[in-house]
């Protein structure tokens, strides 16, 4: 081993080291010797194979050298380093740098490490082979150590390459006013602050270079030609020759758009022949003077030296290419102007080319201006109207009002803003049109609008284009709605503007469900009137809602879920009225039976409405969908004929009945594999456990005889009629004798009064009780022969596997279902039973498994697919689902949206099936662990106290829960001060492979993160416990489960109501880029709440139908569920006054966390409310509260804050620790 250790430290000498092959050759003598020196008998044993193979040795560096440092005493291992410092600062060898880069990620995520290499060196060189991730994590750690200039530019600079604009506008939040840099305005592309900042340092040295250049870099971003010109005019005559080579390109920018073409010849002289820019530039001289032979040979010249530059960027990355891809379109249409002056037939082709080519681009204001000003050579703005109202477009909505301004004056040929008076120009009505809009998105709103309607006027007179007209008309409605709001005076215009829409483009979408909408909001408004003639204006607008609603419906090509649930919230409001009713017959009849699949479960909630038209019509829909689509609907009517209620189970039997006529086999393959499933999902020895736990807690609890004898009977009952399944059996054998005898007791009880009798039963109850206390854990795994053998004989059913029905693809049937199910387990503290032996006691069972108990399940498709699911019992999943149903909305919005469609921030979803009123399916997420489960594990590895926060605040203040406030932050900021809470950034770092993955995951994590902070807030989600969050270790997206706690219902709980809107605390934050919150985070929390509130109206049809669905709004009434809601209560006080320093957080059963127990728990759970009024005005109130969060009046009603406000105001509330402090333990809010 010693003169391994010799030879090692021979190799590792650099002496005499200068060319670059002796550099190689020193890097795979040291790869070799390593093997050979290492003390792994596995690592020696490749020395042989490694020096005729030298790929293996490379292969095998990191581990061979983590094996050797170890044996190194520390003067070797300092020597070793400073050998690795001097090879990696070698310029030109990518080679070994990238080898000495790898070798230091890989020591950080081993134990053995981290290699003391100085991270400033290892940042510089990472940047130089642009190995932009790693060189992000080293740069982040100097700046967590030392933020000066210096590192902030780098990060800024580094984020620009890796893509990541809001994260670089992060880091300026982070640097006072007065420090910010005017190049570092410019990579952000904040060219307006840029400008102002070089237009002021001019003024005190207007020949100073630098400052020139920049401004006029700044007004070419701008488009601010004019201004561009004269300043590089003002400046040419003063500059030497090198000066003029450095200006030139952006001289030559800003001549070009306003024809000075010998000004552009002068200054595209100074450029270089030989670079891109100046083949290009001059090529276009060329095709201005019609030398055509000549411009093709600068093109050819430009496009070969744009070949080397595109080739070594789209290696990197394709965006880092995409503004060489934009000149190479340049030079492309450069060729075809050419061809446009010889060919007149070719023009019309070459156009409509131009134009999808177009249609193809990003749509960035600075790469249409680019393309759009090549076609000017050949085509002047007037003759490509089409195209510069379009660019005009892209600058408003980019809020580039100036250059928006300036392109349609130039268009209409006037300024319109000199004289605001006059009527806009009736030449070009698309450009005025368009001036308009222009005029609403600066601010102007009440000239925009008072504008467009003496336009319109005027257009009418001249039977002017009606497809035109139509969106006057809609731009008309919708102005008027948001200057007057909905009030009695405003809605007829705005209605009478829509009809005018309709009249002027019959087959437009939007004209009809802007039409309906509004005849929707109309009823609503006299809804909510007190007025004696209210059902007479609702009469009066509630059928052409209907009819416009069918109409949108059949004309829409996207998502029609809106304006179906919408039609749904009339038909069961209105249905009755004969006069609806007739609209919705003739109505249904209008468009695709597809439409109805995606709301059926709000139809199935219905199907037992007292309201003979609405039950007749529903029932004949679902009749219809069970012919078409009988795989969509058999899973929820199997549901809603295991109700409660005997209503809605004949309902559902009926239509079950109708579906046995086309369908027999798959309806009673559906019954039975239902019924199964919640066989398996709740064993008899769960039943009882907890029937027991409720009946103890009824009987000496609440001294509620009869509330004990409800629960026991029908347990009773089960085991009377006897068991089907060996399982059952097997318990029967074990407990039947003891709980016959109870029940004796019980019934003597019954007969005698007295209350011996009851303690006897009691005796054996609890002996029952504890036995299968001790039994349940060991249920780790289920075998179907012993609790399913009808599951188990299952073979090629016709029955869909759950979930999987898509409408017009082949089905995925069931081919059978895996033999064996694991039983999921998660410790949690066990239920409390009460006892009585002459005196009333209370005993705490030792820690069990979860309560739920859930199973996972495999089904093996037809199509050869195993399907995974997690089988839940004690739980109602339709909450769940229609939450699926509102993510999937969110998802289509965002993915519609330019600004958000292209960063991947759709939201995790999976399959929800409900099989009964309190059991389920769920679709299994690969890869996904709670972040309780992580930061666990991480802790354990650590050798950390998984509750060491809230020991060190119990330590401070062992009464916690009674303390002040004021006491409540000062001994929570006390445990973070005194903990690091890094443990999330560490395990997302740790668990990468490379840098490149890490950054991923984490620019997805914070994403995902900001994507349903917002949606969540939306929704009014509560209970985000570290248990109810996920992430996905390949992704690095976080997911949200169990979605019990909706519409803030845990922020108006009894105990430990939640003050804040969503999850963001500091673990959560400190794992996001070095600048936290600001960048990403809130960048994108802007850009999905700008959507969520453009979309408005779309997701208040989806939380309208949600919040007055009658299987679900009972939970919105804490009296409709007075026993349910007083346990939840009960259970969660006790337990947080158990909670004692020696427990941990995932003690703490997260289920008693929250208002989730209430809403989850359902073993007697309603099938709907028995308080009309009081719930008509709870979901009043949330609708409301709703609206204002979309409006943004959720702080203040008088004033609607913009988004950005409103997302400064929600992260404030999320982070501050007033706020924390007060939530209950196990929400962890010191994480």
């Amino acid at each position: 081993m010693f003169n391994s250790m010799v030879d090692l430290r021979n190799a590792w000498t650099t002496e005499s080291r200068v060319s670059r092959d002796d550099w190689l050759e020193w890097l795979k003598r040291l790869s070799i010797e390593l093997l050979r020196a290492s003390s792994s008998p596995a690592l020696r044993s490749c020395y042989v194979l490694g020096q005729t193979y030298s790929q293996l040795p490379r292969d095998l560096f990191n581990v061979s050298f983590v094996s050797c440092w170890t044996d190194l005493n520390e003067n070797l291992q300092q020597e070793l380093l400073a050998t690795l410092e001097q090879a990696i600062m070698v310029p030109d060898l990518p080679e070994i740098t990238q080898t000495i880069l790898n070798l230091a990620e890989f020591m950080d995520h081993c134990d053995k490490g981290p290699l003391p290499l100085n991270t400033t060196i290892l940042g510089e060189r990472a940047i130089q082979c642009r190995a932009y991730a790693k060189a992000l994590h080293y740069k982040e750690e100097e700046f967590l150590k030392s933020p000066d200039a210096g590192v902030i530019e780098a990060l800024i600079s580094i984020n620009n390459k890796l893509q990541q604009k809001e994260a670089a506008n992060g880091l300026l939040e982070f640097v006072k006013e007065g420090e910010v840099q005017e190049r570092w305005y410019e990579k952000l592309q904040r060219w307006d602050k840029a400008l102002a900042s070089y237009e002021e340092k001019l003024t005190k040295d207007e020949n100073n270079e630098e400052l020139a250049l920049g401004k006029m870099r700044c007004l070419e971003a701008l488009g601010e030609w004019e201004q561009l010109s004269n300043t590089a005019h003002y400046h040419w005559e003063k500059l030497g020759d090198s000066a003029r080579k450095r200006m030139a390109r952006t001289a030559a920018a800003g001549a070009w758009p306003l024809s000075q073409w010998e000004a552009m010849a002068r200054y595209v002289s100074c450029i270089p022949q030989d670079s891109t820019d100046g083949a290009m530039y001059r090529a276009v001289l060329a095709v201005h003077k019609d030398q055509y032979a000549l411009a093709y040979k600068y093109v050819d010249s430009a496009r070969d030296l744009l070949d080397t530059e595109l080739t070594a960027m789209v290696g990197e990355s394709y965006q880092r290419a995409h503004a060489a891809m934009v000149q190479g379109q340049m030079l492309a249409e450069l060729e075809e102007v050419i061809q446009y002056k010889l060919i007149p037939e070719r023009r019309p082709t070459i156009r409509k080319m131009w134009w999808e080519r177009l249609q193809g681009c990003e749509q960035r204001v600075e790469d249409w201006q680019r393309i759009i000003q090549v076609h000017t050579l050949v085509i002047s703005p007037h003759e490509d109207m089409h195209t510069w109202l379009k660019y005009a477009s892209l600058c408003r909505k980019a809020q580039r009002y100036m250059l928006s301004h300036k392109t349609l004056v130039m268009l209409l040929g006037i300024d319109p803003s000199l004289h605001p008076d006059n009527p806009l120009p009736i030449e070009h009505p698309h450009v005025s049109f368009a001036y308009t809009k222009h005029l609403w998105s600066a601010g102007h709103k009440e000239l925009a609008f008072k504008q467009l309607q003496t336009f319109v006027t005027d257009a009418v007179a001249r039977a002017e284009d009606g497809r035109l007209l139509a969106r006057c008309y809609v731009k008309l409605g919708e102005w008027q709605e948001s200057l007057q709001g909905i009030i009695e005076e405003s809605i007829s215009a705005v209605l009478q503007y829509y009809a005018a829409a309709t009249d002027h483009d019959e087959a437009w979408y939007k004209a009809w469900h802007s039409f309906a909408y509004m005849n929707f909001e109309t009823v609503l408004f006299y809804k909510h009137q007190p007025s004696p003639c209210s059902t007479q204006y609702i009469s009066q607008f509630t059928v052409p809602a209907v009819e416009g609603f069918f109409k949108s419906i059949s004309l829409s090509h996207g998502s029609s879920l809106q304006d179906t649930l919408r039609l749904l919230t009339l038909w069961f409001d209105y249905g009755q009225w004969p006069e609806v009713y007739e609209a919705l017959v003739e109505g249904i009849f209008s468009i695709e039976i597809n439409t109805w699949l995606q709301v059926i479960p709000q139809l199935i909630a219905r199907i037992d409405t007292p309201r003979a038209l609405v039950s007749r019509l529903i029932h004949h829909l679902l009749i219809d969908i069970g012919k078409r689509h009988p795989q969509a609907l058999v899973y929820p009517l199997t549901v809603a004929s295991k109700s409660n209620s005997t209503s809605r189970r004949n309902a559902a039997n009926k239509i079950l009945k109708s579906m046995c006529d086309l369908s027999p086999l798959l309806v009673q393959q559906a019954v039975m594999v239902s019924d199964e499933l919640i066989r398996v999902a709740i064993l008899w020895h769960e039943l009882w456990h907890e029937g027991l736990e409720e009946a103890s807690r009824l009987y000496f609890g609440e001294r509620n005889v009869k509330g004990m004898f409800d629960t026991l009977e029908p347990l009773h009952a089960m085991l009377e009629r006897g068991p089907q399944t060996l399982k059952e059996t097997s318990f029967h054998q074990a407990y039947g004798r003891d709980l016959v005898e109870a029940l004796e007791w019980c019934n003597r009880y019954k007969i005698s009064g007295n209350v011996r009798d009851l303690n006897q039963a009691w005796d054996l109850y609890y002996h029952v009780f504890r036995r299968i206390s001790r039994q349940l854990p060991q249920l780790t795994s289920l075998e179907l022969q012993y609790v399913s053998p009808k599951l188990l004989a299952c073979r090629d059913l016709e029955l869909a596997v759950p979930g999987s029905y898509i409408p017009g693809k082949d089905v995925v049937r069931i081919s059978y279902i895996n033999s064996s199910l694991q039983v999921i387990t998660s410790k949690q503290r066990a239920r409390k039973l009460y006892i009585i032996d002459h005196v009333l006691i209370c005993l705490h069972c030792q820690v069990i498994t979860s309560k739920q108990r859930p199973r996972k399940l495999c089904i093996r498709g037809s199509n050869g697919h195993d399907y995974m699911f997690l089988l839940k019992g004690h739980e109602d999943l339709r909450q769940d689902e229609r939450v699926m149903q509102l993510f999937g909305l969110v998802n289509t919005l965002l993915l519609n949206d330019p600004d958000t469609f292209r960063r991947n921030l759709t939201i995790q979803r999976y399959a929800v099936i409900p099989l009964s009123t309190n059991s389920g399916l769920i679709g299994w997420v690969p890869h996904c662990d709670t972040l309780h489960t992580l930061i666990r594990d991480y802790r354990e590895k650590k050798k950390i106290l998984l509750n060491i926060e809230h020991r060190i605040m119990l330590r401070m203040a062992p009464d916690y829960d009674h303390l002040t406030l004021m006491q409540k932050v000062e001994v929570f900021e006390h445990a973070l001060e005194h903990t690091q809470g890094d443990d999330l950034a560490r395990l997302l770092w740790l668990k990468s492979p490379s840098s490149e993955v890490w950054f991923d995951r984490r620019t997805n994590y914070t994403r995902s993160l900001a994507v349903m902070s917002m949606v969540g807030y939306i929704l009014g989600l509560g209970d985000r416990h570290p248990s109810n969050l996920m992430l996905d270790r390949l992704s690095g997206k976080i997911l949200h489960i169990d979605f019990g706690d909706c519409f803030e219902v845990a922020m108006t709980r009894e105990k430990f109501p939640e003050k804040i809107p969503f999850r963001l605390t500091r673990m959560l934050i400190n794992a996001m880029e070095v600048t936290g919150i600001e960048g990403t985070y809130k960048k994108t929390c802007e850009s999905v709440m700008s959507v969520l509130r453009r979309n408005k109206d779309s997701l208040m049809a989806v939380l309208e139908a949600f919040v007055y669905d009658p299987l679900l709004n009972w939970r919105l009434i804490e009296g409709a569920t007075p026993v349910v809601a007083t346990k939840a209560r009960r259970s969660k006080s006790s337990e947080a006054a158990s909670i004692s320093s020696s427990q941990e957080p995932s003690e703490i059963d997260p289920e008693l966390t929250s208002g989730s127990f209430q809403s989850k728990k359902s073993s007697n759970l309603p099938e709907a409310s028995n308080q009309p009024e009081a719930l008509n005005k709870k979901a009043l109130t949330i609708i409301t509260r709703v609206r204002e969060k979309l409006t943004g009046r959720d702080f203040s009603h008088e004033e609607m804050f913009a988004v950005q406000k409103q997302v400064d105001l929600l992260i404030h509330q999320a982070t501050a620790n007033e706020n924390l402090c007060q939530c209950y333990i196990g929400w962890c809010p010191f994480w």
